[in-house]
Order: C-alpha cells, then structure tokens, then sequence
C-alpha cells in the first residue's frame, strides 16, 4: 500500500507553503486573533479600553485579514505586509499594549518575514540531504591515485 491517503496530502500541502509566505502570513494572522482574544478578556486583566474601543477592534481584524490575505493571494504580500506592520504597531495604542505584546511581536516579526520572502528563490535543502548528496558525489568521483595512475 502506498501509505494512504496522508502520504498524498503532505506533499501537496508542502508545495501549496512553499509557494507563498506561509510562516509570515501564518505569524501575522495569528497576532491578530491574539490581540482580538485580549480585548475579550476580564476586566481584571485589561490594561486599557482602546480609543473609543472601535479601534481595538479594528486594528487587529485587519491583521488578522491580511495574514489571510498573505496566505491565499500572495501575489500582492509587499502591501499587506506594509498594512500588517502598521497595524501591528497601532495596536500598542489600541488594544492592551498590542495584546500584552504577544501579538503586537507576532505581527511585526509575520510581517518582516513577509515582507522579506522571495517567490522565486529555491527552496532548502536540508542539512542531511546536502550531505547524502555530498557522499553520493563521493562514490561517484573515481579515487585520485587512479586518475593519475592513468594520465602517467
């Protein structure tokens, strides 16, 4: 059996991620639902309402839209990361210190990394497959001795 229907998930999944910034959508998306969940705290714990409270919840829906928005149309991530990173830091204003600072740092480091992907770089290689190519290149290369045994 060829592992069922999961051994045909995962790498599909795994191409979908690796073309778009999955890890800084992801990051932003979740500061701003960190952020939204802070605003439903107890009063005991809020530090502060926000101004005139429509901003507290304003601000981090739009980070939570534009993590989305970097997840499923990453064609235009430049702009979303720019808007995320705005936001993000507005919410230090808005919405309890931007969520206790979690999801104020959530955002902005979602949104640098964001910012920062390029759609056409190859993807890693990781540090074991570079050395099982590295020993497969070995075997493969004739020894030195040979060589110059043979060129004499």
């Amino acid at each position: 059996m060829s592992g069922g229907p999961r051994g045909k998930i995962r790498p599909a999944f795994r191409r979908w991620r690796a073309g778009r910034p999955f890890w800084g959508g992801l990051l932003l998306a979740l500061g701003g639902a960190e952020v939204l969940l802070t605003l439903k705290a107890s009063l005991d714990v809020i530090l502060h309402v926000g101004m005139q409270g429509l901003a507290g919840y304003l601000l981090p829906a739009v980070m939570l839209l534009c993590g989305v928005l970097i997840l499923f149309n990453p064609s235009q991530r430049l702009f979303y990361s720019v808007v995320g990173v705005l936001v993000s830091l507005g919410t230090w204003l808005t919405s309890n210190l931007g969520g206790f600072f979690v999801g104020l740092l959530l955002g902005v480091v979602g949104s640098c990394l964001t910012f920062g992907w390029l759609p056409d770089q190859e993807p890693r290689v990781s540090r074991r497959q570079r050395r099982k190519q590295a020993r497969a290149a070995k075997a493969m290369a004739p020894p030195l001795e040979q060589e110059a045994g043979h060129a004499a």
